[in-house]
């Protein structure tokens, strides 16, 4: 699915993340920012260890305590075809989705796009962040996904192409309703 708000495409697709020839794509790490499971522990393999040195920095300069939940950082993309690796953490929701979770998750997205935009990257892809381990219901994390995107094109109109990689056909199926029922109130 694909479609054009200002000058910017947003494109779904299933497929592997580490696999994306865009400038950044954006892993859903954990605070610790040294790897893990899933999209995480996925992206520190393909990517090479060039990439836990960053973090490692990044940790010892910026966030001795963690990364925050919503906050972003960048690091190399080290062996990825992708040249940066936008970190960010999201909520930890357990099958639940308040209010907080939603704000939350909202920042991941939005606080990515401000990170590609400060360092001049037009073209950005994201996994479904905290809809894995964390067990944010996935209807409910695309809308705000799609809200923060949307918000974040229309308000700085910079970047040119964001894409959903999604891991799955149903994750898919779920983003590309949140994507349409956005597209049809706006």
């Amino acid at each position: 699915m694909k479609a054009k708000i200002n000058n910017t495409y947003i494109l779904l697709k299933v497929g592997d993340i580490t696999e994306e020839d865009t400038e950044a794509i954006v892993n859903a790490a954990n605070s610790t920012l040294m790897g893990g499971g899933g999209v995480d522990g996925a992206i520190h393999s393909k990517g090479g260890p060039a990439i836990l040195e960053e973090c490692k920095k990044i940790r010892q300069t910026q966030y001795p305590d963690g990364l925050p939940t919503g906050e972003a950082v960048i690091t190399t993309g080290g062996k990825l075809k992708a040249k940066y690796v936008i970190h960010t953490v999201g909520p930890i929701c357990g099958g639940k989705f308040s209010e907080e979770h939603r704000r939350l998750l909202y920042n991941s997205y939005y606080n990515s796009l401000k990170v590609a935009k400060e360092k001049g990257i037009k073209t950005v892809s994201f996994p479904s962040i905290s809809t894995g381990a964390y067990r944010c219901p996935v209807y409910e994390s695309a809308l705000t996904a799609m809200r923060a995107v949307i918000d974040f094109i229309k308000n700085e109109n910079y970047i040119t192409q964001v894409r959903f990689v999604l891991f799955t056909e149903d994750v898919y199926s779920q983003y590309a309703e949140a994507l349409k029922e956005l597209l049809n109130g706006t």
